[in-house]
């Protein structure tokens, strides 16, 4: 699915001509509105009079009550009505005497993006329709951010596409279009204040994602899930089975043979006989580390490089076999662990909540990780604002990875550029984030651990749109129910000392499927472990790595230094992190062999 929105104004219905789309939903004025493809079922339009109100995506709703609603609007703040309480993950779009509002999801699973085109902005659910319009060339500073590691750049440039001129709605933010073509973007949504016990948030929790499950099972309609053996995946293949769904799931076996996932996906499968299971050898070549886009994936990926692209031939892998079973849409757990686990700030957090709980947690963590207590005391005493935390980190982007027996309980996880990146390239980086500080001042939220969780979803959110596009024309669509709306808002809305009930793993959402899930699996306490794929993948993979260095586009555009980067390759060292920036080095120069239009080169 895919579409543009245009202003009500003959600009924008000039515009509409230069989209080559199928489908069209026209404003009252009879000028184009929506323009895009979509499939049948995707989309629900409601009109009272001259408004008009449309939805695509996972949701139920009443149609009459929405007609109502609508009807009575005096303003685009209004439609909060309808949009706060659906179900599901979808876009909303609202055309009212003139003006428009367009929103995505929180987490960004459904973003939108915009850009100007002849005078005025459009918007679109995905950056492709807009490079069509306006031809955006790559952004090369926001390439090079894409090689910070772990996980690229923080929020907020963790939104921006590689594009110039096409930016994403922020987090939280509804999109107005007004008739002279203008645009402005209005808050909307924000953390709820987290006042519920764990039994009330258990509860809400509960609730959110039976609805969740209920807007995309139809019962007997066959839908394919990840069954890692983790908490997250198991709950989701629970509840699709109790929602009636002829469930496939797909299991990939570590390599690590102190991983204890497989044992535990085996028994959770014998407690769901009605599906189909599938365990895959873990020494696959599609589990292991790639090269990430190749030939077969050319213009796949228009908002840029991602860190997960290394994987990108087992999802491609897994939606073959997921199709061929008859499925359309397969399940993940994408945001169970920040939704539900701890974020590195949380005990910061709780020793200004409950100091005595707090200091217990702090202790139990200091002597688990070997934190001395100078330092520990240290961190637990930091006050620096988000703004000033976030210009630290662009200080610190060039030092090499903080000591593992050191605490961080700082606003934003700290990337590094990696060592083979040019110094033109950390200083481009550098400046980006400083001003990203200045522009962006405040948090998600004023509770650094509910801050921390909200970025980490939207990384996730991220992710799971990024797939999608990845794998259009497959037939498959990955979904993340823990990523819907009413998801997040029952999860947040719990006190953050209930949520982290000690000697407890994941305690919200243990105590949210009890009766759902079989209470064998709501006491494992640990998690796999994957870097043996990452090892194991850039030794089976080493000469096509290799052949990214040779006449390296990055090299070229001025970002990374091509003999420093093949030497990491040939001795990428022992531990996790250091293959970390391999692996957003790999991206960023296979994406670039992918999109040669956007650097000139015909491969």
């Amino acid at each position: 699915m895919e579409f543009t929105v245009l202003p009500d104004c003959p600009a924008g219905a000039a515009l509409a001509a230069r989209v080559a789309a199928p489908k069209r939903i026209d404003h009252a004025s009879g000028r184009p509105w929506i323009v895009g493809d979509w499939a049948e079922g995707e989309a629900t339009v409601t009109e009272a009079g001259t408004r008009r109100l449309a939805v695509f995506g996972h949701t139920r709703s009443d149609d009459a009550g929405t007609a109502s609603a609508l009807g009575r609007m005096r303003s685009l703040h209004d439609v909060d009505r309808v949009a706060s309480r659906l179900p599901g993950v979808f876009h909303l779009a609202a055309s009212l005497d003139g003006a428009v509002r367009l929103q995505g999801s929180v987490a960004g699973v459904r973003q939108v993006f915009t850009a100007r085109a002849d005078g005025v902005t459009v918007a679109a659910s995905a950056v492709d329709p807009l490079l069509r319009l306006t031809g955006a060339g790559l952004d090369e500073t926001l390439l090079a951010a894409r090689l910070l590691a772990p996980g690229g750049a923080p929020w907020p440039l963790s939104l921006r596409p590689v594009r110039r001129g096409v930016d994403a709605l922020p987090t939280g933010h509804w999109l107005e279009l007004g008739a002279d073509g203008r645009a402005r973007s209005v808050r909307w949504w924000e953390l709820p204040e987290a006042t519920l016990s764990l039994e009330e948030g258990a509860g809400a929790v509960r609730s959110a994602l039976t609805d969740a499950l209920a807007t995309r099972v139809d019962p007997h309609r066959t839908i394919s899930a990840d069954l890692s053996g983790g908490l997250d995946s198991t709950t989701l293949c629970f509840l699709a089975d109790a929602a009636g769904a002829d469930l496939v799931t797909y299991h990939v076996m570590p390599l690590d043979e102190a991983n204890e996932d497989t044992a535990w996906a085996r028994k959770a499968a014998a407690h769901l006989p009605h599906a189909r299971h599938h365990m895959l050898a873990a020494d696959r070549a599609a589990n292991l580390f790639d090269i990430g886009y190749t030939a077969d994936t050319v213009n796949a990926a228009p908002e840029g490089p991602s860190t997960w692209a290394s994987g990108l031939a087992h999802i491609r892998d897994l939606a073959g076999r997921a199709t061929a079973e008859g499925a359309a849409l397969h399940l993940s757990g994408f945001g169970g662990d920040e939704l539900f686990g701890r974020m590195p700030a949380c005990a910061w957090s709780l020793a200004r909540i409950r100091p005595a709980d707090g200091l217990r947690l702090v202790n139990r963590y200091r002597l688990a990780n070997r934190w001395p207590w100078r330092s520990t005391l240290r961190q637990l005493a930091d006050r620096s604002t988000f703004a000033q935390n976030l210009t630290e980190v662009a200080g610190r982007i060039t030092a090499p990875p903080p000591p593992v027996n050191e605490p961080d309980f700082g606003w934003v996880f700290a990337p590094r550029m990696p060592a083979w990146a040019t110094p033109d390239a950390v200083a481009a980086v550098r400046d980006l984030l400083t001003t990203a500080a200045e522009r962006t001042p405040e948090p998600l939220d004023a509770d650094r651990a509910r801050h921390q969780a909200l970025s980490s979803v939207v990384f996730e959110g991220n992710t799971v749109r990024q797939v999608n596009t990845a794998v259009v024309g497959t037939g498959l669509v990955w979904e993340a129910p823990f990523l819907d709306d009413r998801v997040l808002e029952a999860a947040f809305a719990t006190r953050i000392d209930e949520r982290l009930a000690a000697g407890r793993f994941k305690p919200l959402l243990t105590t949210a499927v009890r009766g759902l899930v079989p209470d064998d699996f709501l006491s494992r306490r640990d998690k796999g472990e994957f870097s043996a794929e990452t090892f194991r993948g850039i030794e089976r993979n080493r000469d096509r790595i290799l052949d990214l260095c040779e006449d390296s586009i990055l090299a070229r555009l001025g970002l990374v230094d091509p003999d420093a980067f093949r030497s990491a390759v040939l001795n990428p060292g022992p531990m996790s992190h250091h293959l970390q920036p391999i692996q957003t080095t790999v991206a960023c120069e296979s994406w670039l062999r992918a999109h040669p239009q956007d650097t000139g080169e015909n491969r």
